[in-house]
Formats: structure tokens, C-alpha cells, sequence
């Protein structure tokens, strides 16, 4: 089977000027190119396209989706692996669904709560395969028992923190603020002390590496799911640029 580039692209969701970015940067090749210029695809680039965009989904950038499929030349290992992450989501998405479910039938009729039933779902670890991924599994390791040792006043003190440090942000993009300016500076300091502050992390108890933090910041603009603590893209967008001038000058 083929498919032309119109119909990936219809198909996807994505563009053919995507598509011909992934060609250039040599992400993703047509399987063939005809004598107009029509680009087509056939079942191991659509399965290569297909692990491309699951790997976008997990927020790696192209430069890092290259890696891993180079990296992972068993395709079968790989794709069990992608439907095992999903398949988990999918069972945690529905268990947040009946938890909610839950939580409004009890307040609706008046009834107690169990901690248990209203947090049935929430579980931080679904990130684990992603740090995984970006930064090994000592990464994660580290970070998990850092968590898990905390107490819950710290875990909720660190979580304040990290909504002040968004909310802080997303204030400084609707007012226009200069990436490079000192207030825009200063909440860049702040963001670089709070990765620093969770070991696992790339130079964690020191100064956290430069590539670890532009990264990040990259990602911010990337992923919606980070855009949206720093009041979206305009805000994530200001971070992203205030780390890249930090980190130039600084680590």
C-alpha cells in the first residue's frame, strides 16, 4: 500500500510542509517520489511516521525522536512498548473518569469521601516511561524516592511553589515583559533553582547542565500539556526564551 503526501497529511492531522521538514532533516523519506514531484509513502515509512508522531506526543523534539528510532531498530519491541504506555493512560484516564464520577454522585447525595476513591488515578508515576525516555531510568529512579520521601506538607509547600513560579510567569507574558530584561531574568533564576532542586535531574545539587535546561524550555512551547502552567503559549514562549538567555550567560 501507498499513500501520498496529501492523504498523510489529511490522515495525521499534520502537514505536507511537516512532512517534507521530517524528509530534510532526514526524520521520515518517502518511499518514492514521482516523476511530478508527488511524494508517497508505503507501509514501513507509514509505521515509521506512526512511531514518529507517538514519540511527539511524549514532547521529544525531532533531534531526540531521531535518536531513539536509531537507537530502537526493533520496530515490533518498540511499537509493544508505545501500546503499553497508551494502554496504561487509557486505563488511568478511566479511572480518573470513575473517580470524578464518584466524588460528584457522593457530594451530590451528601455522602462521605474516601481519600482513596477521589485520588484513584492520580498517580504521579504516569510520567515514568517520558523521564524515562528523556533522561534514564536512575533519573527517574532518584526523583520517585525523592517524592516518595517527602512529606506531605513538603509535597504540598513544593507544589505552591511551582504554581507561584507559573503563575509568576504567566503574569510577566501578559504584561509584555522582555525575555531578557532583569524581572524576566530573575524568574529564570528562580525556574533553573527549582529544576535544580529534584534529584535525578541533570546537575542536581550543582548547577543543572545547559543543555538539560534549554531542552526543557523548548518543550514548554512544544507540549500544550506545559504550555498550559504558564498560561499558555504567549507565556510558555517568554520562559522559553528567558531560559535560553539565562542559560547562555549563566550555566
Amino acid at each position: 500500500m501507498e499513500a501520498s503526501i496529501q492523504e498523510v497529511a489529511r490522515l495525521t492531522g499534520t502537514t505536507s510542509r511537516t512532512l517534507r521538514h521530517y524528509d530534510a532533516v532526514g526524520l521520515l523519506q518517502p518511499s518514492r517520489v514521482g516523476r511530478n514531484g508527488y511524494r508517497w509513502y508505503d507501509d514501513d515509512a507509514l509505521v515509521r511516521l506512526q512511531r514518529i508522531l507517538l514519540l511527539r506526543d511524549l514532547g521529544l523534539g525531532l533531534t531526540e525522536i531521531r535518536r531513539v528510532l536509531d537507537r530502537e531498530t526493533d520496530e515490533a519491541a518498540a511499537l509493544r512498548r508505545h501500546l503499553a504506555r497508551l494502554r496504561a493512560e487509557q486505563d488511568r484516564l478511566a479511572r480518573q473518569a470513575a473517580s470524578v464520577h464518584r466524588t460528584l454522585t457522593a457530594r451530590e447525595n451528601g455522602a462521605g469521601l474516601m481519600a482513596a476513591d477521589i485520588f484513584d488515578g492520580f498517580d504521579h508515576t504516569q510520567y515514568r516511561e517520558e523521564v524515562e525516555q528523556r533522561w534514564g531510568a536512575e533519573a527517574y529512579a532518584a526523583s520517585d524516592a525523592w517524592w516518595r520521601g517527602l512529606s506531605d506538607a513538603d509535597r504540598a509547600g513544593w507544589k505552591a511553589e511551582t504554581e507561584r513560579l507559573g503563575a509568576d510567569w504567566a503574569a510577566a507574558a501578559r504584561s509584555g515583559v522582555d525575555p531578557t530584561s532583569d524581572e524576566a531574568q530573575e524568574l529564570a533564576r528562580r525556574h533553573v533553582a527549582w529544576l535544580g532542586s529534584v534529584p535525578g535531574t541533570p546537575g542536581h545539587g550543582a548547577s543543572p547542565v545547559a543543555a538539560y535546561v534549554t531542552g526543557l524550555a523548548d518543550m514548554y512551547v512544544a507540549d500544550p500539556r506545559f504550555a498550559a502552567s504558564y498560561g499558555g503559549e504567549e507565556g510558555a514562549t517568554l520562559v522559553r526564551d528567558a531560559l535560553h538567555a539565562y542559560a547562555a550567560r549563566h550555566l
